[in-house]
């Protein structure tokens, strides 16, 4: 393998974009950097970050910017759970020399400008889980930003007490640290049990039953299961209408709400489990 090969095979192991220290950390030489740019195989971005014509094109506009992907950029990146209400557009973190102009006049992302909780990497093109979580506490309405912090929660295998005891700057931080749980296997949870415990109930999640967990146990007897986005089949399908057979069998009513049927028809999901409470069917007979 050629030089050349090597550091374009290592550039695209790393979106296509690195830092030219990052570069020569790892042994590539200046002469090297040079001769590969000068052979129109890469560009350089503000004098210091080398990038192949297929980099990632949101790293490449953080490194314009002399910024940092967070917010939601972040959390599409890191694979968490993303309401379908969240926008596309880009998100940068930057510091207040940063060069936000060079993005030009006509860019509709959104750019974030606080004091990071956590010290910025050098030369990374990524920010911190924690700023990222900071940035959607003020950028998106509550139960989006509840859905995604528990979702970092999963995803990132962050404690809700080492949530609780950082030093966030904001109150809409503040109030999301205190009611964050670790116990939502998927953002659908969160958006079922939020306003169910609005409206007073008493919501556990996670309760095991009959060997099992289950996802929202509301009241007493009233079990409700999501089928998530990526419905069971096959023999998991099998195991959970056995499970909802011996549930039910031991004095539980079950309810199996959809994917869509939260998503894109939340009112008629609340109204159902709001009528299985009027009747009773959350206390034990």
């Amino acid at each position: 393998m050629s030089a050349f090969e090597n550091l374009a095979g290592w550039l695209r192991g790393h979106g296509g974009i690195a830092h030219r220290e990052e570069l020569l950390r790892v042994g590539f030489t200046i002469a090297l950097l040079r001769a590969f740019i000068r052979s129109g195989q890469a560009t350089v971005i503000r004098r210091a970050w080398i990038a192949l014509a297929t980099a990632d094109i949101d790293l490449v506009t953080a490194a314009k910017a002399g910024g940092r992907l967070t917010c939601t950029t972040l959390a599409r990146r890191r694979d968490w759970w993303i309401p379908e209400s969240v926008g596309s557009g880009i998100h940068l973190h930057l510091s207040p020399r940063a060069g936000a102009a060079r993005l030009g006049a006509d860019w509709k992302g959104v750019l974030h400008w606080a004091k990071p909780l956590v010290p910025f990497t050098p030369h990374s093109l990524t920010g911190a889980v924690e700023d990222a979580l900071a940035h959607i506490a003020v950028c998106q309405p509550f139960e989006t930003a509840l859905v995604l912090w528990e979702s970092a929660v999963h995803r990132e295998k962050l404690s809700a007490q080492y949530l609780r005891g950082l030093s966030w700057t904001t109150r809409a931080a503040r109030h999301l640290a205190d009611v964050v749980s670790e116990l939502s296997d998927s953002g659908l949870e969160t958006l079922v049990v939020v306003p169910l415990r609005r409206l007073g109930l008493r919501v556990r999640q996670q309760v095991k039953l009959a060997g099992h967990l289950v996802d929202i146990l509301v009241g007493d007897r009233l079990v409700v299961q999501i089928d998530g986005y990526e419905f069971h089949v096959g023999a998991q399908r099998t195991k959970d209408i056995a499970h909802d057979a011996e549930l039910r069998l031991r004095g539980y009513t079950v309810l199996r709400v959809s994917y869509a049927q939260v998503v894109h028809d939340w009112p008629l999901v609340e109204r159902t489990i709001l009528r299985a409470v009027a009747a009773g069917l959350d206390r034990v007979a």
